[in-house]
């Protein structure tokens, strides 16, 4: 997705997870990107975040009831980003960025440059292997393994 083009889907950190899901099925992505109120990114939360073990874990750790989980508590925080420069990007094939994300085993990366004021680095794009996949109509092999019982039965209801 070129940020030039299209508006990234956001959400706040005090956002719920609820929240970010009907966010997510709204707008027809399965990521957002969570921004504070200068629109600075904090971090990513996506619909495996979401609706796998991540919101049972947090509630484990620290009590409470689902609907009290925030996108902050669960979110990838901006240091553990997948980050690719655009002057790499702008030379790579497109499977040159299915390979990347399938090997370090992220459903998204950001692309960025530096553009922004003082050579700060601006968002320029996302790339979604889902988005990748749909694209081109064709299918790209999930990387993610589920690994707990709730994971499986999560993957086994895509399949229905």
């Amino acid at each position: 997705t070129d940020l030039k083009q299209v508006a990234a889907s956001t959400i706040g950190p005090e956002s719920s997870v609820e929240e970010a899901n009907t966010k997510m099925k709204l707008r027809g992505v399965r990521m957002l990107l969570v921004v504070n109120v200068d629109d600075t990114i904090l971090g990513l939360i996506t619909a495996t975040d979401v609706l796998g073990e991540k919101p049972m874990q947090y509630l484990n750790a620290h009590g409470g009831q689902h609907k009290d989980v925030k996108v902050k508590n669960i979110m990838t925080p901006q240091s553990q980003i997948e980050v690719l420069l655009i002057r790499d990007v702008s030379q790579a094939s497109v499977g040159d960025v299915v390979e990347t994300l399938k090997k370090v085993g992220h459903q998204h990366a950001v692309v960025v440059d530096n553009q922004g004021p003082n050579n700060a680095r601006t968002i320029r794009g996302i790339f979604s292997l889902n988005q990748i996949a749909r694209q081109l109509g064709i299918n790209i092999v999930n990387y993610e393994v589920p690994h707990t019982l709730s994971e499986i039965a999560n993957y086994r209801s895509k399949d229905k």
